[in-house]
C-alpha cells in the first residue's frame, strides 16, 4: 500500500517515480512524500485522482496556481475545498470542480 512510503529514506520520498507509485495506490500517501513532491503538479493530480483529500497535502504554492487547482479539480471536484478562497471564488475553477462532481 501507499503509505509504505513513509519508511521509505528520504530520497525515495523525494523521488517523483517512487511517489507516483505510492500516490497511486493510497493518495494519503502524499502525506509523507517530500515537499519538493508535493509541489509536484504531476504527482498532486495523480494523488487527487486516487483521493480528493490528497490535495489537503499539497504545496501551499499549488494551492494557489489556478492551472493546477483546475487540472487537480478535473479529476475530483471535492478536492476544491483545499484551494485558496480566491481559487473557490474562481469562476472557471469551479466550473470545472462542478462538471467533475456536481455536489463539489
Amino acid at each position: 500500500n501507499g503509505y509504505a512510503l513513509e519508511y521509505a529514506s528520504a530520497e525515495l520520498r523525494s523521488n517523483k517515480q517512487v511517489v507516483i507509485v505510492a500516490v497511486k495506490q493510497n493518495g494519503y500517501a502524499l502525506e509523507c512524500a517530500r515537499e519538493k513532491s508535493k509541489a509536484d503538479k504531476e504527482v498532486v493530480v495523480e494523488a487527487v485522482r486516487q483521493n480528493g483529500c490528497a490535495m489537503g497535502y499539497a504545496s501551499e504554492a499549488l494551492k494557489g496556481n489556478k492551472e493546477a487547482v483546475i487540472e487537480v479539480v478535473k479529476q475530483n471536484g471535492h478536492a476544491l475545498k483545499y484551494a485558496f478562497s480566491t481559487l473557490q471564488a474562481d469562476k472557471d475553477v469551479v466550473i470545472e470542480a462542478v462538471k467533475q462532481n456536481g455536489h463539489a
